[in-house]
């Protein structure tokens, strides 16, 4: 198991250094000071840094994607395992739990890169203005995206107690405020008014039009204009106000310039293509894992892919709820277990393991836009235009399927349905679940250990600890109810 390194939020969070390259870029170096950043490639230097914190695998290169669909229905540990994630399968979450512990570290190390961004002031000349708010812009969405996360994992649902304890909001740089500073939890209404305020700062700052490739490419392994207004999208439908929602989805659909697979080749060729979008192909945002950058054996395709650890096995009945038709059917493959030469189902979004230049982790696609639209319009009772939308994806996905025609909570369970198909193994189903207040029926684990069948809505375990070593070092930090033995 990995070390823990605890990067206590406002405290004692360390400046780390992107010591690896990113996106085959110059390799960034420390920036940990107040006069470190001080022309437009040193803001570029350090924005690499923030992506390189954010590709982590404590963070959204592995963990938040696992505990997304290993703590709800969609995944389960193999009984043939290398010791990754047994604790968190059977709900044994504690104030030590590892991958807990490391998604607080590490957003918070995030955030606080982003800060150190956001902070920065910068004269520069004219022409390049654009370069400098482009960078902040980013950042402005990352620390949102961040925050998004955090206040899920850590606090109560907005749709369920929007007074509850969320999360600490950190935006102003250690190298102001004095390494030890103890900030309280917010409530998660006051963490949604943070991000929200965040994600209208980052679109204001961010250019539709690419800056120049010397700084950044303008590939899906950055945060575009309206991928702000998807993640905004998400936050929103999080939030439960389906009408901002349905209006920034429907900016992305408008504006963007996404699209869908059209054909099963194209389809299967996005998913099997180990590179970079630059068409606006089915990928929003995703993270680079090059030949140079990937995170090898820590990496999220490591723990799906027979290739790798493959110790993460698809639940049986995901492979069911796809049609014969459907393309999407060919993502979890009937196959066998490596360790043990037994029957499992096996994720195959991440079929280049094996290869130098692994697969993309997506962290925002367009169809998930779509089915946010189409929940929008649903719960704003326009039930017209959310058929519309539904089926725009299901039957480009499934050619054979003849459309939905549901309508009430019918439709809605089919919106539902159809993000767990299109959404299966990008760490998403979790939230669905808290988000919508269901029980969390976990699937029986074929050739596996005793699980934790039933997530209940009173069940503490619903959010994560609090981590013991920031409870230790900020007594300002209250933790969770259920987790104070």
């Amino acid at each position: 198991m990995k070390r823990i390194v605890y990067i206590i939020i406002a405290g004692i969070l360390f400046l780390s250094s992107c010591g690896d390259s990113f996106l085959d870029e110059t390799p960034s170096t420390s920036v940990d000071a107040a006069t470190s950043i001080k022309t437009t490639n040193d803001i570029i230097d350090a924005l690499n840094g923030l992506y390189s914190a954010a590709k982590s695998s404590s963070l959204f290169g592995r963990d938040v994607h696992v505990l997304g669909d290993l703590l709800a229905d969609n995944a389960y540990i193999s009984a043939s395992n290398y010791g990754r994630f047994l604790t968190e399968q059977a709900y044994r979450f504690s104030q030590n739990s590892g991958s807990a512990s490391g998604i607080w570290s590490q957003g918070y190390n995030v955030i606080l890169q982003a800060n150190r961004i956001i902070y920065t002031e910068l004269t520069v000349p004219a022409s390049q203005q654009v370069v400098v708010d482009r960078a902040k812009g980013e950042a402005y969405a990352w620390r949102a995206l961040t925050n998004l996360v955090l206040v899920n994992f850590f606090g109560a649902p907005y749709t369920v107690n929007p007074d509850a304890p969320g999360i600490p909001v950190v935006t102003i740089p250690t190298y102001v405020t004095g390494p030890y500073v103890k900030p309280e939890r917010q409530t998660v209404k006051e963490v949604y008014a943070h991000i929200f305020s965040d994600l209208e700062a980052a679109f204001g700052l961010i250019s539709p039009t690419p800056i120049p490739s010397t700084y950044h490419d303008a590939s899906s392994n950055y945060i575009s204009k309206y991928a702000v207004k998807a993640i905004e999208a998400r936050a929103a439908l999080y939030k439960g106000d389906y009408a901002a929602a349905r209006d920034a989805a429907l900016e992305v659909v408008n504006h963007g310039g996404f699209t869908l697979a059209a054909t099963k080749s194209a389809f299967t060729s996005y998913w099997t293509a180990a590179t970079p979008s630059t068409n606006k192909l089915e990928t929003i945002l995703e993270l680079n894992m090059s030949i140079t950058s990937n995170l090898g054996s820590n990496g999220l395709d490591h723990m799906y892919n027979q290739e790798g650890y493959g110790d993460l096995l698809s639940a049986a009945e995901i492979y069911t709820l796809y049609s014969e038709t459907d393309f999407r059917k060919s993502l979890v493959l009937d196959g066998i277990r490596k360790g043990n030469n037994q029957r499992a189902f096996v994720n195959n979004k991440y079929s280049n393991t094996a290869n130098g230049d692994r697969d993309e982790v997506k962290i925002l696609r367009y169809a998930e836009v779509i089915l946010t639209l189409a929940e929008g319009y649903a719960k704003t009772n326009d039930e017209t235009n959310a058929l519309k939308y539904l089926n725009q994806l299901a039957q480009l996905r499934d050619p054979g399927f003849a459309g939905y025609t549901s309508s009430g909570q019918q439709l809605i369970d089919d919106i539902v349905n159809e993000r767990r198909k299109e959404l299966v193994f990008e760490g998403l189903r979790l939230f669905d679940l808290t988000r919508l207040n269901r029980e969390i029926v976990r699937p029986a684990q074929q050739f596996s250990y005793p699980g934790y069948p039933l997530v209940s809505l009173t069940d503490h375990r619903r959010i994560q600890a609090i981590p013991q070593g920031e409870i230790d070092a900020n007594p300002n930090i209250k933790q969770n109810p259920g987790y104070d033995d």
